[in-house]
């Protein structure tokens, strides 16, 4: 057996009373393998255990030896909400005179700040970009952490993460890679890749128990449990049987509208207390979504999914956590990776909708992601986790497929054209690569070809610099043009770039709506769903033709237009309840989209100042306008922090529609438009803007002399 004190070969005694401290004296099995095989002594590692088995414990461990040593760590999370999650479980590190940073944001960023920081976390995009806009810190990192990185298989997030690790290697060559995963079924093809070793194991802190529901029994492959026959719905039986022994639970839909019903079911099963009826008042946002989570927050249940804004899922999850919210319907994207086990899981359908497939069962790796939310170490004695069936014969199809099977091995997405456009232009516009030999050995270090024939890779990147020669993005001779270092910065798709550059030139008196239709036009736009309810988008689409960029697919232009149509009623100030209800999205979606599109018109704005294309300031303004959400009349009162677009509306409409005449303005009056508090901040970022306006005039007129 390991202790905590054990590693005081490696460690300053700092650090191991800080674990003492927080109650870890000794070390899982998993734990001790991984230092036993050299995790401390620098070795390279792919660490595959269950959820709460330790992973992230071994990756502080290292980070801390290497930050100790003078060695910058990066981690890298697929999630922003796992980043800041990160962010706040790193921070108590700054008791040992570290400092911990986070970037998730702003794609065209260098933050060379960051690299003041010991220990650094970015999502595997933000990382990316930091490489791509020449971060000289990147150079640098001593240890590499690789969160989840099972992700090398998803065809959206997978590419991005494994150009970025091959890039990471290539500059830092002595580096310290340790990837973390539950599940991974041929790890050892990864650790090959980084030079490395896997620590593999299936020890868990709390036992899980794997089984079907089918009715009101629980089957298990040792045994069965007989639920309670309350009520003709086994899944509401299923709660109050883990409530009744002081559990709490985690009910995964296929989707959105699925969990709301759910949640909403339970709820009215459920007692309001003094505890959940402060969490549902504590609940921001307005509209029917947030009608529905406060009554079933008042009740102990929630519901959690995309559609909810960021501060919604963050109260959702710390109730949890705390014990108040009892249990959660939500859909898979809970799963990934967030710190929120639970006595028992149920997966009420493991069947997907995807576009172009139809309904399929989803991936048994899926399925142990969800599993594995299964057990809260330190409260229960054990974990529960069930599939859901509907007869005797999709039980055993189930048992057999899932809960006995073994999850699928990781395959590398990279060589799909789309990734490889992205990144065979990053690879050259950021000096990776300034000819074919130098692309051909860079792309001979990535998974993809320790994995595969890398044949098929060549052939998809001939086609890609054909793309990116005719694009005028790159020389023949594999040098970047001016335009294509722009895209590479921007953090677009080279595609997105000539969409853009076609849809201004196809319009002859671009207007807000045609840009906003062109961002909608590219690949890197998010794009809403057109349905039977949606019947206006025809007429809207014959009305304002002159202004829309030309879209030959029906389909495609339907759904472009639609997205397009929510950003213009999003920067005239449309309440938010009018645009869920009429475009039959969530509060979160709007904000999502709204992140995108300023992105977007961002690259878009810096693309057409490049090329001289005549919508700059157009562009720049929008950017600002879906930043807010705001009419441009409103943008120079956004400035002022407390001041959103209500507020700005009303300030506006009482007649001061400029800083200087806020300045005239009488406090009193102020504090009846907004507030005291917020009056009083805007009155003294109005004195200090005054100041520095004072300090500016004075260095200006001290230079002339």
């Amino acid at each position: 057996m390991l202790t905590i004190r054990d590693l005081r070969r490696w460690l300053p005694e700092s650090v191991i009373e800080l674990y003492e401290a927080s109650g870890i004296s000794e070390l899982y099995p998993p734990q001790a393998d991984a230092i036993e095989r050299g995790l401390l002594d620098g070795r390279n590692m792919i660490i595959s255990v269950p959820t709460a088995a330790g992973k992230t414990l071994l990756a502080e461990l290292a980070m801390l030896r290497g930050a100790l040593s003078r060695k910058r760590a990066l981690y890298i999370v697929p999630l922003r909400a796992l980043a800041s999650e990160k962010f706040d479980s790193f921070s108590r590190f700054s008791r040992l005179g570290l400092k911990i940073g986070i970037s998730t944001g702003d794609f065209e960023r260098r933050d060379e700040s960051l690299g003041r920081n010991d220990i650094i976390i970015a999502t595997s995009e933000k990382a990316d970009s930091l490489i791509r806009n020449g971060a000289s810190w990147v150079r640098k990192i001593g240890v590499l952490v690789v969160d989840e990185i099972h992700l090398l298989d998803s065809a959206n997030r997978g590419p991005t993460l494994e150009m970025t690790m091959t890039k990471l290697m290539h500059l830092n060559p002595e580096m310290q890679v340790i990837g973390l995963s539950a599940t991974i079924a041929n790890g050892e093809e990864i650790a090959d890749w980084i030079k490395g070793e896997i620590v593999s194991s299936d020890w868990r802190p709390v036992r899980l128990r794997e089984g079907v529901l089918l009715e009101d029994r629980l089957v298990f492959p040792d045994g069965g449990i007989q639920l309670e026959n309350r009520s003709r719905d086994p899944v509401l039986n299923l709660v109050m049987d883990t409530i009744d022994q002081g559990g709490q639970m985690l009910i995964f839909e296929s989707t959105r509208r699925n969990a709301e019903a759910m949640a909403q079911k339970l709820a009215g099963a459920l007692r309001e207390s003094e505890e959940t009826i402060e969490i549902a008042e504590r609940l921001s946002g307005e509209g029917e979504t947030s009608r529905k989570l406060s009554i079933c927050l008042r009740r102990g249940a929630a519901f959690h999914h995309a559609g909810l804004l960021p501060e919604q899922r963050r109260l959702i999850e710390m109730g949890f956590r705390q014990n108040i919210i009892k249990v959660i319907a939500c859909t898979p994207t809970l799963a990934a990776g967030l710190n929120l086990p639970a006595r028992r899981v149920l997966i009420r359908s493991y069947k997907r909708y995807e576009a172009g497939l139809g309904t399929r069962p989803i991936p048994v790796m899926e399925y142990r992601q969800m599993a594995g939310r299964a057990g809260r170490p330190g409260l229960d004695p054990y974990g529960e986790s069930l599939i859901m069936a509907r007869s005797e014969d999709e039980l055993q199809k189930l048992m057999e497929y899932y809960v006995m099977g073994e999850p699928e091995e990781i395959w590398s997405k990279l060589a799909s054209e789309r990734a490889l456009r992205t990144h065979v232009l990053a690879a050259i516009a950021s000096g990776f690569a300034d000819s074919i030999d130098s692309l051909s050995r860079l792309m001979a270090s990535t998974f993809y070809a320790r994995q595969q024939d890398p044949s098929h890779l060549g052939e998809t990147i001939d086609s890609v610099l054909e793309f990116l020669v005719r694009s005028d993005m790159i020389e023949e001779d594999l040098s970047p043009t001016p335009l294509g270092s722009l895209v590479s910065r921007l953090y677009l798709d080279p595609l997105s770039a000539v969409k853009m550059i076609q849809g201004i030139r196809g319009v002859r008196r671009p207007s807000e709506l045609t840009l906003l239709h062109v961002i909608t036009m590219t690949p890197d736009m998010e794009l809403l769903f057109v349905q039977q309810s949606d019947s206006w988008l025809e007429d809207f689409i014959s009305e304002h033709s002159s202004e829309l960029g030309s879209e030959e697919n029906l389909d495609w232009l339907l759904r472009e237009v639609k997205t397009a149509s929510m950003l213009l009623d999003w920067i005239n100030e449309a309440h938010e309840d009018r645009i869920a209800d009429m475009y039959n999205i969530g509060p979160g979606d709007v904000m999502r989209i709204a992140e995108t599109a300023e992105w977007l018109m961002s690259a878009l704005h810096r693309i057409s100042k490049h090329m001289d294309l005549g919508v700059t300031y157009l562009a720049e303004r929008l950017a600002l306008r879906i930043h807010y959400g705001a009419g441009d009349e409103l943008l120079q009162l956004l400035e002022l922090k407390g001041i959103g677009r209500v507020r700005a509306r009303k300030l506006y409409q009482a007649g001061y529609r400029s800083l200087e005449s806020l300045k005239a303005a009488d406090k009193s009056t102020l504090s009846e438009i907004l507030g005291p508090k917020i009056a009083e901040m805007v009155i003294s970022q109005l004195k200090e803007s005054d100041v520095q306006a004072w300090s500016s005039s004075l260095k200006m007129s001290s230079s002339k002399r």
